[in-house]
């Protein structure tokens, strides 16, 4: 059964979003959980910083994992109000990087590797899914984009990792907004999350970024190019090396 396509007005609207984020894909890690986030109140934009860069104090680390934070030490730490800060910790906390203690503050989620590869389970299926639909509903536009984004993270040469984090960050939430279906971009943006966290964790005991961003390459132009089935397939090899990975940084343990 052909599946169907969205309407054309739904698809320049969906073009202007992707035009937009694009524009704003300098900035560091922004927040993915929001694709489809109604605006909110007269906070929202500093809670998007603050949702924005306390991930990114998550994910690299400098928020260790099981510590407790008080909205107010937090507060001071970023520059930013107690007010947006707590409205952060909620979203983060949808995302299972925190965990909201009443009269206590945040505590930064531990990281679990059986709760991982079963994370990775999930993130199969939506990567799938988005690597496909993208494939074909992405604009000719959004293909350059992509393969522009994707030549830039393979000739990253740097030891930086967070570096690295966020361009890759940057093209798997563009990748997410040109497959046109903020449900599953929404959905999945945690998964990223939490995946980068791993990698930072562990990637010095398996280096293996050229490997990596190989995997991903392989994606984005199977996408450009509007091969359904070779997206997929490639989809799945790099979650096949996902997997893999972590289980060896399992193994590397012992």
């Amino acid at each position: 059964m052909k599946r169907a396509t969205l309407p054309r007005t739904l698809r320049a609207e969906s073009h202007v979003r992707a035009k937009a984020q694009v524009k704003a894909s300098s900035a560091p890690m922004r927040a993915g959980g929001d694709v489809g986030r109604p605006a909110g109140g007269p906070h929202s934009g500093l809670s998007d910083q603050a949702r924005a860069r306390l991930e990114e104090m998550i994910v690299s680390l400098e928020l260790a994992p099981g510590s407790i934070w008080s909205e107010a030490e937090l507060s001071a730490r970023l520059g930013i109000g107690r007010t947006p800060v707590r409205e952060a910790l909620q979203r983060l906390e949808g995302d299972h990087l925190v965990r909201i203690l009443p009269r206590h503050g945040a505590q930064i989620t531990e990281i679990n590797v059986v709760e991982q590869m079963l994370l990775l389970d999930l993130r199969r299926v939506l990567d799938r899914l988005i690597a496909t639909d993208a494939a074909r509903r992405c604009t000719a536009q959004e293909r350059s984009q992509l393969l522009k984004m994707a030549e830039r993270l393979e000739a990253f040469e740097s030891d930086d990792v967070l570096a690295y984090l966020r361009q890759h960050y940057e093209l798997k939430n563009f990748l997410a907004d040109c497959a046109r279906n903020p449900f599953v971009a929404r959905a999945v943006m945690p998964c990223y999350a939490m995946s980068r966290r791993f990698y930072y964790l562990y990637y010095r005991q398996v280096p293996d970024i050229a490997t990596a961003t190989k995997h991903h390459a392989e994606v984005i132009r199977a996408v450009v190019v509007g091969d359904e089935k070779a997206a997929a397939a490639a989809s799945d090899r790099l979650m096949d090396y996902v997997e893999e990975l972590t289980r060896a940084t399992v193994k590397s343990r012992f």
